[in-house]
């Protein structure tokens, strides 16, 4: 997968094109309206970012958006991204920074299910 590097307002589009795809821009402007308060250019002028660099597809008639990129390859980048700039690429210190936050006996159950399958 190329990385793209996405914004977090292109994140916001993107969550709701991964949601409703194929899509209307229309339709994720009036979503962009109700959920984050952004008028219909703001959210226009992201998708046509998200066009630029590949993120989105869009096909005419009505501006259908589809996305070009899976929402678990972003997760992944977007992950390694955030080990890499706060825990010097470190899984291991990011995992012990994750678990001693406030964490459930069940959600640590959950976790150990998850290493175990490993």
């Amino acid at each position: 997968m190329e990385n793209i590097k996405l914004f977090d307002s292109e994140l916001k589009i993107m969550s709701i094109v991964w949601d409703k795809e194929p899509v209307p821009a229309k339709e994720i402007s009036l979503i962009a309206a109700e959920t984050i308060g952004w008028n219909k250019n703001t959210t226009y002028t992201i998708i046509k970012k998200l066009v630029e660099k590949n993120a989105i597809l869009r096909t005419e008639p009505n501006f259908i958006c589809t996305s070009l990129i899976k929402k678990e390859d972003v997760r992944k980048v977007e992950t390694q991204s955030l080990i890499d700039k706060l825990f010097n690429g470190s899984r291991k210190a990011f995992f012990a920074a994750f678990i001693e936050e406030d964490i459930s006996n069940d959600e640590l159950e959950e976790l150990k299910k998850l290493i175990e399958k490993r």
